[in-house]
């Protein structure tokens, strides 16, 4: 599907073709047309209706030609399509770029905004070089976040080779949250990220299942009664493929423009799986791996800061909503215990879930803004 991208500070129209002038200017989108058809504005928001007349697909963007600033854009707008693009821009200078697959940019000829009337904020786009200190900043995070996971997947496997199912419980959740603490990193690790931190949702034999392998198999078997010796293999598959995961790691990339997609992903699959109970196999921990996600997310977030900050005013407001979050999931954890999700009070679980479902809201501007964009 088309991504069109609506935020605080990006704004861009709902994903609609077909759609009808009703006054609004029709703007030309690809190559041979780019921007005709806008020639004018009065400052405020307003509806272009862009068409592509071209035989590809084309991104379109408004941009401030003297900066670069991004202030809408439309993607994947198919040949033939006719899509209304939202955007709010104060008086000034704009153009229209249009990125046709597999050509070069084409700039449209220059509009002059004028009037009283307020816009929103452009974004300053960034390129993989800019992105590219942050990668190696969360790089050796993860580096050393996969020796913490091999050290204390070993510590859980010797548990259950001793047959000591006591403390292969105690191993078991400090190792898979130094798993869930990776973060963004899963998007890198290929099948690894099944192998080690899979569900049996989907699987034919559901948790009976030869492919349900990992964290979550070793969990259902330590909380459902199963033998130490029917654990030992699983509990060698998962330390094999975290040693497995180890190894490889140095040979993964990690696409910079991945980086601000992952922050919104990280919580996004937290309310998904996390906070619906739908991951858990019996240790009532859920609560412990949405803590040790949000510390994943803060792991992508800061080594992006530097770029975010000159371009993105609701940042402060996500690390508002991010010590909300953690504090209402720290408040669970007593005694050494997490609280299990059916032991929470209604009260509580509507909290949890509302802080992180408006921190995964506000988290979405992290993903636009730092998104990598062509300008040539």
């Amino acid at each position: 599907m088309p991504l069109i991208v609506t935020t605080a500070v990006l704004a861009a129209g709902c994903a609609r073709d077909g759609a009808s002038g009703h006054g609004e200017p029709m703007v030309q989108a690809g190559r041979a047309h780019c921007g005709q058809g806008w020639s004018h504005s009065d400052a405020g928001t307003q509806t272009l209706v862009v068409h592509n007349g071209d035989a590809a697909a084309v991104d379109v963007t408004v941009v401030d030609p003297s900066g670069g600033a991004v202030y809408a854009e439309l993607e994947d707008v198919g040949p033939g399509a006719t899509r209304p693009m939202r955007v709010s821009l104060g008086a000034g200078t704009y153009v229209v770029r249009c990125l046709p697959e597999d050509a070069a940019v084409v700039t449209g000829p220059r509009v002059r905004v004028t009037g009283s009337g307020g816009g929103a904020r452009g974004v300053r786009p960034l390129t993989r070089n800019d992105l590219y200190p942050a990668v190696r900043a969360y790089r050796a995070y993860v580096t050393e976040g996969l020796g913490k996971l091999e050290a204390r997947t070993d510590s859980l496997l010797d548990a259950v080779r001793a047959e000591d199912l006591g403390g292969a419980r105690e191993a078991w959740l400090p190792a898979h949250l130094a798993y869930e603490r990776l973060g963004a990193a899963y998007g890198t690790f290929g099948d690894f990220a099944d192998e080690i931190d899979g569900r049996p949702a989907g699987l034919a034999k559901g948790v009976h299942d030869p492919e349900f392998t990992g964290f979550h198999r070793v969990e259902w078997g330590l909380w459902h009664g199963e033998s130490a010796g029917s654990l030992r293999g699983p509990a060698e598959r998962l330390a094999r493929d975290v040693k497995a995961l180890w190894d490889d790691f140095p040979r993964q990339q990690i696409d910079p423009g991945d980086l601000g997609l992952r922050a919104h992903e990280i919580l996004e699959n937290t309310l998904q799986f996390e906070l619906t109970g739908k991951a858990d196999q019996g240790s009532g921990t859920a609560l412990a791996t949405a803590a040790a996600n949000l510390d994943g997310t803060r792991a992508v977030l800061d080594p992006l800061r530097p770029l975010l900050k000159g371009r993105m005013p609701g940042l402060a407001e996500i690390d508002t909503w991010l010590d909300r979050t953690s504090g209402l999931l720290s408040a669970q954890h007593r005694h050494g215990e997490w609280t299990p999700l059916d032991r929470l009070s209604t009260l509580e679980r509507e909290r949890i879930d509302g802080a992180a479902g408006e921190l995964v809201e506000r988290l979405a501007s992290v993903a636009t803004v730092a998104a990598v964009r062509r300008s040539s």
